[in-house]
């Protein structure tokens, strides 16, 4: 049977038959044009962990120190109720870098290749014109990171993602420490940086590129690890002293009375946030300084939340909002508002939108919708068809859910070990949660009498997502217990 789609071969292979046809904005020699003709740059900028009520601008923290990104909310626009499609590091950033789903790329949980055939944001923006540029964390390869030769390093290739020119680690954080470890530049050598912040080390390589002579627009992909724990310190480690001042700091309330490791690794948490942050001022400062700012889109997001332990044993893996909602900040032409964007939205969305602010559409297959609209027309708010947000979830368990604004839905399946297979076609309902009536999520309702028709409703909502996403058909047992 012939491919639905394109693939990444296929889309990369018609570039020299696309540009005939592209507007002349994206053809002409980039040095001649002036800033009201030429495409935006485009600077999206992940934080690997970030729980969206950690942004000041949410109103839902009162200790987090996020000044630098406050402003950049209060000057652009603010999506509140952004949802990942997989609360896991590599599916997520597999599946927000193609706007796709995680199985839909072979990379439903780590230590996998991501599925190269099909097109990357990177690949589109290189077909359009841009030059385009990784830093940081990458982690949707199957390279292993051994700290002594460049087998942390991406080598040139399909691996690369699309990316032109790459340079950072594929699992950062087992190949470094907060203020020294390795990192490998464009042509694979390793920096072995020392005595200064991870955090500002990778800003500062990104900074680096960011000032040099552009005579095309640019796009790059800025790839931090914090505020994600150090994993062979299990720990959150921040700047130097940054902790200290965070012994006292607010606890969000879904944690709050739950058993997990919060009470040892908040402090820390804290200062990995403010250091992000702090780091953000200054990429604005240079883009400001090399005057590239008022042409530079800016979004600042993550791939995935954090609940410290306290569901599941996990850090994330798990359908609570906890998990789910990140940070989802963009700023600069086109989003210059001064506004909240409550409707919810995707990481799938990402790419689509990023496309549409630079005059760009989406490769053929990308599932994701431009949440423009959504800024520029009070209709397209008010009729904003709010699908569920269909969500995958592995390594924890093998399990499927969706979150509606009012509900999430989640099941698994009790036979399946979740780091071994990526799907299933039989489910067992396992959580309700009404994100109305108990935000904190702390009242598992599923197999209540009382929510029977709004679980079955959900149920057929959900057995029609997986389809549509292109899994088998899958059936889903109600159960008949309830918790309390």
């Amino acid at each position: 049977m012939m491919n639905e789609f394109p693939t990444r071969r296929d889309f990369l292979k018609s570039a020299a038959l696309a540009s005939a046809v592209l507007p002349a904005t994206a053809m002409t020699n980039q040095a001649n044009e002036t800033s009201s003709t030429r495409r935006p740059n485009v600077l999206m900028i992940c934080a690997d962990q970030f729980r969206a009520d950690f942004i000041g601008a949410a109103n839902e923290n009162p200790s987090t120190q996020t000044k630098n990104l406050d402003a950049v909310a209060r000057r652009g626009t603010f999506c509140t109720q952004a949802i990942c499609n997989q609360p896991l590091c590599s599916p997520s950033r597999a599946s927000f870098l193609t706007s796709r789903y995680a199985t839909e790329v072979g990379m439903w949980k780590l230590e996998l290749e991501l599925d190269h055939t099909k097109p990357t944001i990177a690949d589109v923006f290189s077909q359009n014109g841009y030059s385009t540029h990784f830093v940081g964390k990458w982690h949707v390869s199957a390279s292993k990171n051994d700290g002594k030769s460049n087998l942390g390093w991406i080598p040139p290739g399909p691996s690369r993602g699309g990316f032109q020119t790459w340079e950072g680690a594929n699992v950062t954080e087992l190949v470094s420490h907060p203020y020294e470890g390795n990192y490998w530049d464009n042509e694979g050598k390793n920096l072995n940086y020392h005595d200064v912040y991870r955090v500002n080390f990778i800003a500062d390589r990104a900074i680096q590129i960011l000032e040099q002579p552009h005579d095309k627009p640019w796009f790059m992909f800025l790839s931090q690890l914090e505020p994600h724990q150090q994993n062979d310190a299990n720990q959150f480690i921040g700047p130097n002293g940054y902790a200290e001042h965070y012994g006292n700091a607010h606890v969000p309330a879904d944690i709050r009375p739950l058993q997990g490791d919060w009470q040892d690794h908040m402090p820390g948490y804290y200062a990995c946030v403010q250091a992000i942050d702090e780091s953000i001022g200054r990429i604005v400062d240079a883009l400001e300084r090399s005057g590239q700012l008022e042409n530079t889109v800016i979004l600042f997001f993550s791939d995935h939340g954090c609940h410290f332990k306290t569901r599941i044993g996990e850090y994330k893996r798990s359908p609570h909002d906890a998990s789910l909602r990140v940070p989802f900040i963009l700023q600069g032409p086109g989003f210059n508002k001064s506004m909240k964007i409550t409707q919810q939205i995707t990481l799938l969305d990402l790419v689509p939108t990023l496309l549409d602010a630079a005059g760009l559409k989406p490769a053929p297959g990308m599932r994701g919708r431009s949440i423009l609209p959504l800024l520029n027309d009070v209709a397209a708010r008010e009729n904003w068809d709010e699908k569920p947000a269909y969500i995958q979830i592995s390594a924890s368990m093998c399990a499927r859910a969706i979150r509606t604004p009012e509900w999430c839905y989640c099941v698994f399946d009790p036979d399946a070990e979740g780091n071994k297979v990526s799907r299933s076609t039989s489910y067992t309902e396992w959580a309700l949660y009404s994100n109305a009536g108990d935000p904190v999520q702390h009242r598992n309702v599923i197999g209540r009498p009382e929510y029977k028709e709004i679980s079955a409703k959900l149920r057929a909502m959900l057995e029609q997502e997986i389809v549509a996403a292109g899994e088998p058909a899958a059936t889903i047992t109600p159960v008949r217990t309830f918790n309390s």
